[in-house]
């Protein structure tokens, strides 16, 4: 029998080292490996070669097309790609207090697979009923646990055969089969691995919360992510009461969509319609504001983006972005100053996407130079305005896609003048699109500054 042996996991990527480190010289981390003992016996047995699978070739499979359950939150579903597929394994990530307990527990009461078990390693059954008596939850089909050993949740889970389960959270349960710690790098692999096992071979849907670190990232380590299915991440500002659930791992859809719901006293909210709720504290006739037209996924939103530009007295002009990203307004001012021949550089230049959203798309690229030129012109933008174009380095104004549905949004909106790139406009035309606002095709950033 072997004997166990000793070695230190870095808590944050899960690097093994024989031996103690300050600093983990995989991904850089300063204090993250602890000690863990590892059982010198094989903790896996041999598998039946007779019911093992047999390997197939590719022309003899059959193809079947997934089956989806809807969960019943339509911006959930969107997230996971029209509902949950039976077997699958979805990991839920975001910052403590954000909403994501309420949001499975109102996704279990809205679900109708069948009957629901609801996991909680964190709190009990009667302050997990407490919750659900605010949120006006009294479904019959949710059976609350309140354990942490993974041997008696899979004993229950085989006694109840529910149709989709609630690990919270994952941090919180052991298995006996590793001798280490709860929320340790051994634990959760292990238990992310047996609960992967238990999804495929009894075709029930998993769901686990991760808590998250101070950078953001789901915590214990990255293969974590690669086990699962799924991944998800439920963010937004506490300040504001918007919340944006977004996926960056799905193999059973797209990773470009985006929910958005609104926090309350009765739980989380749907919003159906994020452009208006984004819009609705819109300034008028404020210089530096410009309306976007955004795109996340299929969906067209529009959000209120604003630039604020004053001279600097320091020796070097600060430049400050939130909601996009900072090394992209930089770009961009350099652009201004070469290719447009504004002066920014001795002006401190503060960009900000209302709301707390956060946008990544090249389409954003109009609108801040618009909103900054604005600042610094001190010229309000119309406010029936909806822009939106990707800026190169030679100052152009490159095309974009779904430039259609992004009118289509500004137009239900009440928009009557778009600014977007001469590509667009071009294109739209040679297809015959139609629409009621006024479409002006920009192809240099000089030339905003006249329509501006």
């Amino acid at each position: 029998m072997a004997k166990d042996k000793t070695v230190f996991y870095c808590q944050s990527c899960g690097y093994q080292s024989p031996r103690w480190l300050g600093k983990c010289p995989d991904c850089g981390a300063w204090n993250t490996l602890l000690e863990e003992r590892i059982e010198g016996q094989t903790r896996w047995a041999a598998r039946d070669v007779s019911a093992a699978t047999l390997p197939q070739r590719l022309g003899d499979v059959r193809s079947s097309s997934e089956s989806r359950t809807p969960t019943g939150l339509d911006e959930f579903d969107r997230v996971l790609g029209g509902g949950v597929v039976p077997g699958s394994l979805v990991l839920i990530g975001g910052d403590p207090g954000i909403g994501k307990s309420t949001l499975l527990l109102q996704a279990l009461d809205t679900f109708r697979g069948g009957t629901t078990l609801y996991v909680s390693g964190e709190e009990s059954a009667s302050q997990i009923k407490m919750r659900a008596d605010r949120l006006g939850i009294a479904a019959q089909h949710i059976i609350l646990l309140a354990e942490t050993a993974f041997e008696d949740i899979l004993r229950h889970a085989e006694a109840i055969k529910p149709a989709a389960i609630v690990i919270d959270s994952i941090q919180t349960v052991y298995t006996a089969r590793v001798a280490a710690a709860p929320g340790s790098v051994s634990q959760i692999r292990e238990v992310a691995a047996q609960l992967m096992f238990y999804a495929k071979r009894s075709n029930v849907t998993v769901f686990v919360i991760g808590h998250v670190t101070k950078e953001g990232a789901i915590a214990g380590p990255r293969v974590l992510e690669h086990i699962v299915d799924t991944v998800l991440y439920f963010e937004g500002d506490k300040s504001h009461a918007f919340r944006l659930l977004r996926a960056v791992k799905n193999r059973f859809g797209g990773t470009d969509e985006m929910g958005v719901f609104e926090m309350k006293g009765a739980g989380l909210a749907q919003v159906e319609n994020p452009s208006g709720l984004f819009l609705s504290e819109r300034p008028e006739g404020a210089t530096g504001s410009a309306v976007v037209a955004a795109q996340e996924g299929m969906r067209p939103i529009l959000v209120e983006l604003q630039a604020l530009v004053s001279p600097s007295y320091l020796g070097t002009a600060r430049r400050m972005a939130l909601g996009v990203d900072p090394n992209r307004v930089s770009l961009l001012l350099a652009i201004l100053e070469k290719r447009a021949g504004l002066q920014l550089a001795g002006q401190d230049v503060y960009v900000n996407v209302v709301g707390g959203m956060r946008m990544e798309e090249p389409a954003m690229d109009l609108g801040i130079v618009a909103a900054v030129v604005s600042s610094f012109r001190e010229r309000a933008i119309d406010s029936s305005t909806v822009i939106f174009g990707e800026v190169g380095l030679a100052g152009e104004v490159r095309g974009v896609q779904q430039a259609a549905l992004r009118i289509r949004e500004a137009q239900k909106m009440g928009f009557r003048r778009c600014l977007l790139p001469k590509r667009n406009e071009e294109l739209l035309k040679r297809e015959a699109t139609e629409f009621a606002l006024e479409q002006i095709g920009v192809a240099h950033v000089a030339e905003i500054l006249e329509h501006l």
